[in-house]
């Protein structure tokens, strides 16, 4: 039997703290060790006020001297030791989650935000809020000799830390709220500049540059907001924690001379208990201070445990190695609802009860009117969003059945908008594959008839592309794309709108490009507004609201079609190979006969989509009043 992925399932996040446990145990020991040389100035001091003033003896003090040299150089090893570890381990902790991190984002249509969430955990646990956690326990070491020396000296000092500790508490009711604000309003800012960055040519051009500045500015500004509403009365709750630890040194030199006027305790013991209250305090100090950067760690770990929030998604456990598949799909029942605004609004449904099948070979078209769900079904098919219900089967397994990667090998997607990462054409039409050939690049080019395009170029296939300027057009990106779709000569080739931006060359060779792969058996899909991009596909899905309308043979779903749309020229469309050729449009597409004038002026006398698209663009679906 097949084993069951969906129980059987790591977590990424869980199995990298594990792995720094044995280290911060280490640093625990090395902690213990530096809490005991700590006492080593009190002790020294109180040796030095009872035993060598007393005594008057030079030859003790230089001898105890030098065993605090020693001690302190002790100190600084392990301190340094501990520092050096800490630092190691949080850079093991970033390298163990980013690639997972990563991954997550690209599920997240490129939302970095647990990119950063690790960023933000690296930084915590290298910091000093990490030192002083390690050193929060020691303080009881302190506190037992503060006792020792006298209880009124030990009771005070835990009275301070009482103190401490619900300013802390304050601190962290305080700062919760306007932290949950302040990264939700970063997150949307960070988000909103870098699709302002890809969109810069627009941006430029169309005068936008201002009043984008302007939004970002103001998101900005929100984020700063909500961090300020939390830093001001953290500050203050800081400064009111360092106030108070100088009151109790004050107050345990007077305790303490109070006591050894009444002979209870030495003189020494006086700067002793001085030195041990700051020892306890400073911990307790310090993590007040530091209480933001605890509280974005503590939001940043919440996050990347919840993977509704963008945090890591549970890596598949390796199931068996399936064949390659031969292309026969088969979708069934799938729905996917939009996104949830979190207002408990219903969510609307893009698809509503999808299904079909294709034998492997098949030819399958989708057209429909704008925001019908063509490119949601398109990207659930390639795995690139998840159904809310339904499944979707290749040659009979579902798509967790396979690791994503192994299966994205043998499937081919060209997207509506084509965005190329930045590297070389080479890089991107291999799929950044590291053990691509050259051999099966150039094939990839050949098939989507851009091999001697790149050949033009002064770089070929070395050109850098993906950067803010690219030397490409529209079209040539596309079948770029296309190229980058082909490669591998995949068995599930999925095209939303792939000749959005290409002239006649380019869509002859897509539709050659295609029929070469349907006939080496791979199942081909496209999603088309113009019938152009159809003539490789012998069958036809019609979407309206969501819902399949009409399934059947191409032909006969485009003369119905064609039929029932406005009457306008259109141009014959011819196909030498293939299924079945497209023929040309019947008595609806012939030219309509002269009407009256109507009343309007002549420049509002047709609608724009009755208008003759010398393209191959075919009205097929009537606009909405």
């Amino acid at each position: 039997m097949m084993p069951n992925r969906k129980q059987s399932v790591a977590d990424p996040l869980g199995d990298a703290l594990a792995a720094l446990r044995p280290g911060l145990w280490a640093a625990f020991g090395l902690s213990a060790a530096i809490g005991l040389l700590m006492l080593t100035g009190s002790i020294y001091m109180l040796q030095v006020y009872d035993r060598v003033l007393g005594s008057g003896s030079g030859a003790t003090l230089i001898a105890l001297f030098a065993i605090v040299v020693v001690l302190y150089g002790f100190l600084a090893l392990y301190d340094g030791l501990r520092m050096r570890l800490l630092s190691r381990l949080a850079l093991r902790l970033e390298r163990s989650l980013a690639a997972a991190a990563f991954q997550s984002g690209l599920a997240r249509d490129g939302d970095g935000q647990a990119v950063h969430d690790i960023a933000i955990l690296r930084a915590a646990l290298a910091g000093p809020a990490m030192l002083a956690l390690f050193d929060l326990p020691f303080t009881l070491l302190f506190l037992a000799v503060l006792f020792i020396i006298h209880p009124l000296l030990g009771w005070l000092t835990l009275g301070g830390m009482g103190l401490a500790a619900g300013l802390a508490a304050l601190n962290h009711r305080a700062l919760a709220r306007p932290l949950a604000e302040a990264t939700l309003a970063e997150a949307a800012a960070r988000r909103f500049a870098e699709r302002s960055r890809r969109a810069a040519a627009a941006v430029t051009a169309l005068g936008m540059a201002g009043a984008v500045t302007a939004r970002w500015f103001a998101l900005l500004t929100r984020a700063q907001g909500a961090q300020q509403k939390g830093a001001e009365p953290s500050e203050t709750l800081a400064a009111a924690s360092r106030s108070l630890r100088m009151l109790l040194q004050s107050a345990l030199l007077t305790a303490g001379a109070w006591l050894a006027i009444l002979g209870a305790i030495s003189a020494g013991a006086i700067v002793a208990a001085s030195i041990l209250s700051g020892r306890a305090l400073g911990p307790v100090d310090q993590l007040i201070g530091q209480w933001r950067s605890v509280g974005h760690a503590r939001a940043a770990l919440a996050r990347l445990r919840s993977p509704s929030q963008g945090g890591l998604r549970p890596a598949p456990a390796p199931a068996l190695d399936l064949p390659a598949p031969q292309g026969a799909l088969e979708v069934r029942g799938l729905v996917k609802l939009a996104p949830d605004r979190g207002d408990g609004a219903q969510r609307a449904r893009l698809l509503d009860a999808v299904g079909f099948s294709l034998a492997p070979g098949a030819g399958l078209g989708v057209v429909g009117p704008s925001a019908c769900g063509k490119s949601t079904l398109a990207r659930l098919i390639v795995g690139a969003a998840h159904a809310d219900a339904g499944e979707i089967r290749l040659d009979g397994a579902t798509r967790d059945q396979w690791h994503p990667d192994a299966l994205g090998r043998h499937v081919g997607y060209l997207p509506q908008q084509v965005e190329l990462l930045p590297g070389t054409l080479r890089d991107n039409i291999a799929r950044f594959d590291a053990a691509a050939s050259d051999a099966a690049v150039i094939a990839a080019a050949r098939a989507a008839g851009v091999h001697e395009m790149i050949l033009r170029l002064p770089d070929g296939y070395g050109t850098e592309v993906g950067g803010g300027e690219t030397p490409l057009s529209g079209g040539q990106m596309q079948r770029i794309g296309l190229a980058r779709a082909l490669y591998g000569e995949p068995m599930l080739i999925v095209l939303d709108e792939p000749n959005a931006h290409l002239d006649q060359a380019g869509e002859a060779a897509l539709t050659e490009a295609l029929h070469d792969r349907r006939a080496a058996g791979a199942t081909v899909i496209v999603m088309a507004h113009r019938i152009g991009a159809l003539a490789a596909v012998d069958r036809l899905i019609v979407l309206e609201d969501g819902r399949i309308t009409e399934d059947g043979p191409r032909d006969e779903v485009l003369r119905a079609r064609l039929a029932a749309a406005p009457p306008l020229r259109v141009a014959a469309l011819t196909v030498t190979r293939g299924p079945a050729a497209l023929p040309a449009p019947a008595a609806a597409a012939t030219t309509a006969p002269a009407a009256p004038a109507p009343a309007q002026p002549p420049a509002r006398a047709a609608e724009p989509s009755a208008r003759p698209r010398p393209d191959g663009f075919v009205p097929l679906f009537r606009r909405q009043a």
